[in-house]
């Protein structure tokens, strides 16, 4: 289990998560969905760095104020839906974290980065399109908050909670 990879998630507002978790609880197939709604900013950090990686958030996330970010579109996962979500300093800190990390990123965290959360996925297309027009209809961009970062280890499908690391720093986020 330590060897199991661990996931780096970015704590929403309260408000900005109710709201797309229950867009997320209504339109994610119930059977895969063991998760509230999220941001994830790594996918599979090696399980074996843990006390490496809580060391490099609590040190990040002391010196880093909340983060503004600006819920801007929907996009399709083909399979699926997520709001895109806008936000310079948040692309920036995930890229300090990407640069310290870089030697152990798999090939899905190291591709390029567009922060996303998914309210739907593993449906069939037609259905996706049907969600991604719906929502598209009423849609006006919204503001939201990223108020810290929470680390996880992957356990098959549910995610087991390791850590969280609330934003404490004031001033200008990661490099603005």
């Amino acid at each position: 289990m330590a060897d199991a990879p661990l996931i780096l998630t970015l704590r929403l507002d309260p408000g900005a998560f109710t709201r797309l978790d229950r867009l997320r609880r209504v339109h994610f197939p119930a059977e895969r969905n063991f998760l509230g709604a999220h941001l994830t900013l790594f996918h599979a950090l090696p399980g074996a760095m843990e006390e490496e990686i809580v060391a490099n958030l609590t040190t990040l996330a002391a010196g880093t104020p909340p983060l503004p970010l600006t819920f801007d579109g929907l996009r399709g996962l083909g399979r699926g839906v997520a709001f895109t979500v806008d936000s310079p300093p948040l692309v920036r800190l995930r890229g300090l974290l990407a640069s310290a990390w870089h030697r152990v990123l798999d090939a899905q965290d190291r591709q390029g980065y567009r922060p996303h959360v998914t309210v739907q996925n593993k449906v069939e297309p037609a259905i996706a399109r049907a969600l991604q027009a719906e929502l598209q209809e009423d849609f006006t961009p919204w503001q939201g908050t990223g108020e810290g970062l929470l680390l996880w280890r992957y356990a098959g499908g549910p995610w087991k909670p390791i850590g969280e690391f609330t934003f404490t720093g004031s001033g200008k986020a990661a490099g603005t």
